[in-house]
Protein backbone atom coordinates (compact mmCIF):
# COMPACT_ATOMS: atom_id res chain seq x y z
CA UNK A 1 0.00 0.00 0.00
CA UNK A 2 1.54 3.01 -1.39
CA UNK A 3 -1.05 5.87 -0.55
CA UNK A 4 -4.65 4.90 0.48
CA UNK A 5 -7.39 6.96 1.34
CA UNK A 6 -10.05 5.21 3.33
CA UNK A 7 -13.34 6.72 2.33
CA UNK A 8 -15.31 5.86 5.57
CA UNK A 9 -18.55 6.05 4.32
CA UNK A 10 -18.01 3.16 2.61
CA UNK A 11 -15.17 0.57 3.54
CA UNK A 12 -15.14 -1.02 0.37
CA UNK A 13 -14.32 2.02 -1.57
CA UNK A 14 -10.53 1.80 -0.34
CA UNK A 15 -8.67 2.75 -3.20
CA UNK A 16 6.87 15.12 12.82
CA UNK A 17 10.45 14.37 11.52
CA UNK A 18 12.59 14.71 14.72
CA UNK A 19 13.70 17.55 16.25
CA UNK A 20 16.93 17.80 14.13
CA UNK A 21 15.05 18.11 11.09
CA UNK A 22 14.06 21.34 9.00
CA UNK A 23 10.23 19.74 8.67
CA UNK A 24 10.39 20.23 12.40
CA UNK A 25 9.19 23.83 12.94
CA UNK A 26 5.51 23.44 13.81
CA UNK A 27 6.98 20.59 16.58
CA UNK A 28 9.19 22.75 18.25
CA UNK A 29 7.18 25.79 18.36
CA UNK A 30 4.97 24.81 21.05
CA UNK A 31 4.10 21.04 21.27
CA UNK A 32 4.49 19.21 23.94
CA UNK A 33 6.33 15.93 23.07
CA UNK A 34 7.00 12.64 25.07
CA UNK A 35 9.94 10.90 24.63
CA UNK A 36 8.87 7.57 22.75
CA UNK A 37 9.69 4.43 24.83
CA UNK A 38 7.93 1.74 22.93
CA UNK A 39 5.44 3.22 22.24
CA UNK A 40 3.62 6.27 20.30
CA UNK A 41 4.31 9.42 21.53
CA UNK A 42 1.52 11.58 23.30
CA UNK A 43 2.17 15.11 22.18
CA UNK A 44 -0.35 18.45 22.62
CA UNK A 45 -0.07 21.49 20.93
CA UNK A 46 -1.82 24.16 22.64
CA UNK A 47 -3.53 26.72 21.02
CA UNK A 48 -5.31 26.92 17.40
CA UNK A 49 -3.60 25.42 15.09
CA UNK A 50 -3.79 26.71 11.22
CA UNK A 51 -4.92 23.66 9.16
CA UNK A 52 -2.44 23.72 6.53
CA UNK A 53 0.36 23.87 9.07
CA UNK A 54 -1.09 20.40 10.74
CA UNK A 55 -1.13 18.73 6.84
CA UNK A 56 2.17 20.08 6.48
CA UNK A 57 3.04 18.53 9.59
CA UNK A 58 1.50 15.31 9.27
CA UNK A 59 2.87 14.65 5.87
CA UNK A 60 6.63 15.26 7.11
CA UNK A 61 5.94 13.23 10.05
CA UNK A 62 4.19 10.11 7.88
CA UNK A 63 7.40 9.88 5.83
CA UNK A 64 9.41 9.79 9.23
CA UNK A 65 7.90 7.00 10.68
CA UNK A 66 7.65 4.93 6.95
CA UNK A 67 11.59 5.20 6.66
CA UNK A 68 11.91 3.91 10.19
CA UNK A 69 13.52 7.83 11.63
CA UNK A 70 10.58 8.31 13.68
CA UNK A 71 8.27 7.25 16.00
CA UNK A 72 4.42 6.76 15.97
CA UNK A 73 2.21 10.03 17.32
CA UNK A 74 -0.91 11.07 18.48
CA UNK A 75 -1.23 14.60 17.96
CA UNK A 76 -3.86 16.31 20.21
CA UNK A 77 -4.65 19.58 18.61
CA UNK A 78 -7.54 22.47 18.26
CA UNK A 79 -8.38 24.29 15.09
CA UNK A 80 -9.92 27.58 14.13
CA UNK A 81 -13.84 27.48 12.73
CA UNK A 82 -13.37 25.53 9.58
CA UNK A 83 -14.54 23.18 7.22
CA UNK A 84 -12.82 20.40 5.66
CA UNK A 85 -14.05 18.07 2.33
CA UNK A 86 -12.62 14.60 1.94
CA UNK A 87 -12.12 12.74 -0.59
CA UNK A 88 -15.46 11.52 -1.23
CA UNK A 89 -17.60 15.20 -0.43
CA UNK A 90 -20.41 16.28 -2.02
CA UNK A 91 -20.44 19.67 -3.17
CA UNK A 92 -23.99 20.06 -2.10
CA UNK A 93 -24.00 19.35 1.25
CA UNK A 94 -21.18 22.68 1.76
CA UNK A 95 -24.73 24.57 2.15
CA UNK A 96 -22.48 27.56 3.05
CA UNK A 97 -19.25 28.63 3.64
CA UNK A 98 -19.26 29.99 6.84
CA UNK A 99 -15.31 29.71 7.36
CA UNK A 100 -12.31 28.77 5.39
CA UNK A 101 -13.00 25.23 3.40
CA UNK A 102 -9.97 22.86 2.73
CA UNK A 103 -10.00 20.30 0.72
CA UNK A 104 -7.98 17.55 2.09
CA UNK A 105 -6.63 13.49 1.39
CA UNK A 106 -8.90 11.77 3.95
CA UNK A 107 -11.91 9.28 3.08
CA UNK A 108 -14.79 10.57 4.16
CA UNK A 109 -17.06 14.06 3.24
CA UNK A 110 -17.62 17.72 4.94
CA UNK A 111 -16.68 18.38 8.55
CA UNK A 112 -16.27 20.78 10.76
CA UNK A 113 -13.47 21.56 13.11
CA UNK A 114 -13.03 24.11 15.47
CA UNK A 115 -12.45 25.60 19.06
CA UNK A 116 -13.86 23.52 21.48
CA UNK A 117 -13.32 19.79 19.63
CA UNK A 118 -10.52 17.56 20.41
CA UNK A 119 -8.61 16.40 17.25
CA UNK A 120 -6.51 13.86 17.44
CA UNK A 121 -4.14 13.27 14.59
CA UNK A 122 -3.20 9.44 14.94
CA UNK A 123 -0.04 8.09 13.08
CA UNK A 124 0.74 5.00 13.42
CA UNK A 125 2.76 2.22 11.83
CA UNK A 126 0.20 -0.55 10.42
CA UNK A 127 2.79 -2.36 8.99
CA UNK A 128 3.93 -3.15 12.53
CA UNK A 129 0.96 -3.74 14.46
CA UNK A 130 -1.26 -4.59 12.30
CA UNK A 131 -2.17 -4.42 8.19
CA UNK A 132 -5.66 -4.62 8.17
CA UNK A 133 -7.65 -1.27 7.19
CA UNK A 134 -11.04 -2.28 8.45
CA UNK A 135 -9.06 -3.27 12.20
CA UNK A 136 -8.09 -0.10 12.05
CA UNK A 137 -11.06 1.61 11.75
CA UNK A 138 -12.87 -0.25 14.27
CA UNK A 139 -10.10 -0.12 17.06
CA UNK A 140 -10.11 3.87 16.55
CA UNK A 141 -14.26 3.24 17.15
CA UNK A 142 -13.78 1.48 20.43
CA UNK A 143 -11.11 4.18 21.29
CA UNK A 144 -13.57 6.71 20.97
CA UNK A 145 -16.26 4.53 22.51
CA UNK A 146 -14.38 3.27 25.45
CA UNK A 147 -13.08 7.82 26.19
CA UNK A 148 -16.97 8.75 26.15
CA UNK A 149 -18.16 6.03 28.23
CA UNK A 150 -15.43 6.96 31.23
CA UNK A 151 -16.70 10.21 31.02
CA UNK A 152 -20.10 9.04 31.38
CA UNK A 153 -21.18 8.78 27.84
CA UNK A 154 -22.89 5.61 26.29
CA UNK A 155 -21.63 6.30 22.50
CA UNK A 156 -22.10 3.84 19.46
CA UNK A 157 -21.23 2.57 16.28
CA UNK A 158 -23.98 2.26 12.89
CA UNK A 159 -22.65 0.17 10.42
CA UNK A 160 -24.58 2.18 7.79
CA UNK A 161 -22.76 5.41 9.18
CA UNK A 162 -19.60 6.80 10.12
CA UNK A 163 -18.32 8.21 13.62
CA UNK A 164 -19.59 7.66 17.10
CA UNK A 165 -23.27 8.65 17.58
CA UNK A 166 -25.14 9.29 20.66
CA UNK A 167 -29.18 8.00 21.57
CA UNK A 168 -31.42 10.83 22.18
CA UNK A 169 -34.39 8.82 22.69
CA UNK A 170 -37.49 9.01 19.97
CA UNK A 171 -35.71 7.88 17.24
CA UNK A 172 -33.38 10.63 17.66
CA UNK A 173 -29.62 10.45 17.26
CA UNK A 174 -26.77 12.59 17.07
CA UNK A 175 -22.89 12.03 16.14
CA UNK A 176 -20.31 13.22 18.73
CA UNK A 177 -17.65 12.26 17.20
CA UNK A 178 -16.09 12.02 13.51
CA UNK A 179 -13.62 9.86 12.16
CA UNK A 180 -11.74 9.98 9.09
CA UNK A 181 -8.53 8.69 7.26
CA UNK A 182 -6.13 8.41 4.83
CA UNK A 183 -2.82 5.59 5.17
CA UNK A 184 0.62 5.96 3.15
CA UNK A 185 2.71 3.05 3.33
CA UNK A 186 0.70 1.35 6.19
CA UNK A 187 1.52 4.33 7.92
CA UNK A 188 -1.93 6.34 9.03
CA UNK A 189 -2.85 9.99 9.42
CA UNK A 190 -5.61 13.00 10.29
CA UNK A 191 -7.54 10.42 12.38
CA UNK A 192 -10.71 11.68 15.15
CA UNK A 193 -12.43 14.79 16.17
CA UNK A 194 -14.75 14.72 19.40
CA UNK A 195 -16.78 17.17 20.35
CA UNK A 196 -16.46 18.45 23.88
CA UNK A 197 -18.02 21.83 23.73
CA UNK A 198 -17.82 23.68 20.50
CA UNK A 199 -20.24 26.13 19.26
CA UNK A 200 -22.71 23.46 17.13
CA UNK A 201 -24.53 26.30 14.88
CA UNK A 202 -21.09 26.07 12.91
CA UNK A 203 -22.30 22.76 11.77
CA UNK A 204 -25.16 24.31 10.19
CA UNK A 205 -23.14 25.16 7.15
CA UNK A 206 -22.08 22.18 5.92
CA UNK A 207 -24.32 18.40 5.67
CA UNK A 208 -21.97 17.00 8.52
CA UNK A 209 -20.52 13.75 7.02
CA UNK A 210 -22.98 13.48 4.37
CA UNK A 211 -25.36 12.19 6.41
CA UNK A 212 -28.80 13.72 6.41
CA UNK A 213 -31.49 13.41 8.96
CA UNK A 214 -29.13 13.04 11.79
CA UNK A 215 -27.58 15.71 13.90
CA UNK A 216 -24.68 17.19 16.19
CA UNK A 217 -23.95 16.67 19.75
CA UNK A 218 -21.45 17.00 22.25
CA UNK A 219 -20.61 16.56 26.17
CA UNK A 220 -21.45 19.99 26.95
CA UNK A 221 -24.96 19.59 24.53
CA UNK A 222 -25.50 16.38 26.76
CA UNK A 223 -25.11 18.16 30.12
CA UNK A 224 -21.66 17.33 30.70
CA UNK A 225 -19.28 20.10 32.18
CA UNK A 226 -15.83 18.42 31.07
CA UNK A 227 -12.43 20.38 30.04
CA UNK A 228 -10.41 19.44 27.32
CA UNK A 229 -8.19 18.56 30.06
CA UNK A 230 -10.45 15.64 30.86
CA UNK A 231 -11.30 14.24 27.78
CA UNK A 232 -7.33 14.01 26.85
CA UNK A 233 -6.99 11.90 30.20
CA UNK A 234 -10.00 9.46 29.00
CA UNK A 235 -8.58 9.38 25.36
CA UNK A 236 -5.13 8.28 26.39
CA UNK A 237 -6.34 5.49 28.94
CA UNK A 238 -8.74 4.22 26.72
CA UNK A 239 -6.20 4.08 23.62
CA UNK A 240 -3.90 1.58 25.99
CA UNK A 241 -6.52 -0.41 26.35
CA UNK A 242 -7.54 -0.75 22.42
CA UNK A 243 -4.01 0.25 21.07
CA UNK A 244 -1.25 -0.61 23.74
CA UNK A 245 0.70 1.78 26.09
CA UNK A 246 2.00 5.08 25.02
CA UNK A 247 5.48 6.54 25.82
CA UNK A 248 6.06 7.79 28.93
Amino acid sequence: MSDATLTLSRLEDMRPPKMGNPDANILSSGLTQVAARGGPEWALRPGLLPYPEAVTFMEARVGEIAAGRAPELMWLVEHPPIYTAGTSANDADLLEACFPVFKTGRGGQFTYHGPGQRVVYVMLDLKRRKPDVRAYVHDLEEWLIGALAQLGVQGERRADRVGIWVARGGGREDKIAAIGVRIRHWVTFHGVALNVNPDLSHFSGIVPCGVRGHGVTSLADLGLKTSLRDVDAALRHSFSEVFGPVAD
